[in-house]
């Protein structure tokens, strides 16, 4: 990440943290705090992304996690007793000193670790971004587009085998001010071209979401 870049970066995510951590104060740490719905909202999401872990990892176990945008470690919490994480490694990210500091507070695993950064700094199997570029708090799109996209680089710089992420759809039914939608062949498109071509997308109705799904 250049120096511009990230100066860029902390600019535009300011406000976003600003936004989170009211919520977060308000309501603890919980799947509201991080603009989810719901925790049946949250978990349903969770479980489209552990359905990308290839089932022979699935099976060994062992695997090394990197989670951008973590907030308070909901992630974790979900992945901790799964056959994957047994004697893996998990690294959450994320730019909110206050989330950071309550994934601290709430988990005391010795296979977790919660780091405040604008991106991820240690390789690891699988990096995730749950949600993590929905809200922009009124930047502007086409610099937060940008942005996203140059995020998504470095995130695949640190991924040894799969990178999963999602965004959410233009055509969504409820659209909200202050929330990036994307067109999900645009986005396809970027990820097959600098990226990796071994990339796929999944809409996944009745979340207001897609994933892509980017393999070594």
């Amino acid at each position: 990440m250049t120096l511009f870049f990230f100066k860029k970066a902390a600019r535009l995510l300011k406000p976003v943290a600003r936004s989170y951590e009211r919520r977060l104060a308000e309501l603890g740490p919980d799947a509201r705090a991080v603009f989810w719905k719901s925790e049946d909202h949250q978990l349903v999401r969770f479980e489209r992304l552990y359905d990308v872990i290839d089932p022979a990892d699935e099976q060994a176990g062992g695997i090394s996690v990197a989670d951008f945008g973590c907030g308070y470690g909901a992630l974790f919490d979900f992945l901790k007793d799964s056959p994957a994480l047994r004697g893996g490694t998990y690294v959450g990210y994320d730019m909110s000193s206050k989330m950071v500091e309550a994934a601290r507070a709430r988990i005391r695993d010795p296979r977790a670790r919660f780091l405040q950064k604008i991106t991820v700094t240690e390789p690891a199997d699988y990096v995730f971004a749950c949600g993590t570029y929905n809200m922009h708090m009124g930047a502007n799109i086409d610099e937060w587009a940008d942005y996203v996209k140059e995020s998504l680089r470095e995130l695949w710089a640190m991924t040894d085998k799969t990178f999963a992420f999602n965004l959410l759809r233009a055509d969504a039914v409820e659209r909200y001010q202050g929330l990036f939608y994307v067109d999900g062949d645009e986005f396809l498109t970027f990820c097959k071209t600098e990226l990796s071509p071994r990339t796929t997308m999944t809409n996944d109705t009745p979340l207001p979401d897609f994933t892509f799904i980017v393999r070594r």
